[in-house]
């Protein structure tokens, strides 16, 4: 049994937390970009706040990718959002059970605690000013608290971004 533990428990980690695909151009010399700035127009559909959370967050992260932010950019960064209210993963289990001679009954259910949740995917993009071409994309499937802080709001971009990162540039197969 405990074997099973052992293997069970890291999966269990590993499938928590933010989900990320990229999609790539294949043709793309990814090491020739060392500079970036955003989209002029980002239109996200999130709150100005956020839009300055993941602008924030790119700033800092990007410059351990080799990039410097710059008038005159090489890439620019584009995002946008899809977001929507779901109940909380979360519940507490309530059950009644009998058995006997081999025979069983049992009725249980599920009470969600914990509040509502929103569930975003979050589309980074980056475009080859010079070609004007997407050349690399980034998608982001994530939930947080509805009611999270504005701290819990950094934290979450921060981890989101930070994994989504890991994944440029892509490796060539």
């Amino acid at each position: 049994m405990m074997k099973y533990l052992v293997l069970f428990l890291p999966w269990l980690f590993v499938s928590c937390g933010p989900m990320a695909s990229v999609d790539f151009d294949p043709e793309t010399n990814f090491s020739q970009y060392n500079s970036y700035d955003f989209y002029p127009s980002i239109d996200s559909g999130l709150s100005e706040l956020d839009n300055k959370r993941i602008m924030g967050v790119l700033d800092s992260l990007m410059p351990l990718k080799g990039f410097q932010k710059s008038e005159s950019p090489q890439i620019l960064i584009n995002f946008y959002a899809k977001e929507h209210l779901t109940n909380s993963r979360n519940t507490i289990g309530i059950g009644i059970g009998s058995g006997g001679g081999n025979v069983g009954v049992g009725v249980s259910g599920g009470i969600p605690i914990g509040g509502a949740e929103v569930e975003q995917q979050l589309t980074v993009d980056f475009i080859d000013v010079n070609a004007d071409a997407l050349i690399w994309q980034g998608i982001l499937e994530s939930r947080y608290k509805e009611k999270s802080t504005p701290k819990q709001m950094d934290v979450h971009y921060f981890d989101a971004l930070q994994k989504l990162l890991r994944k440029y540039p892509p490796l060539k197969k």
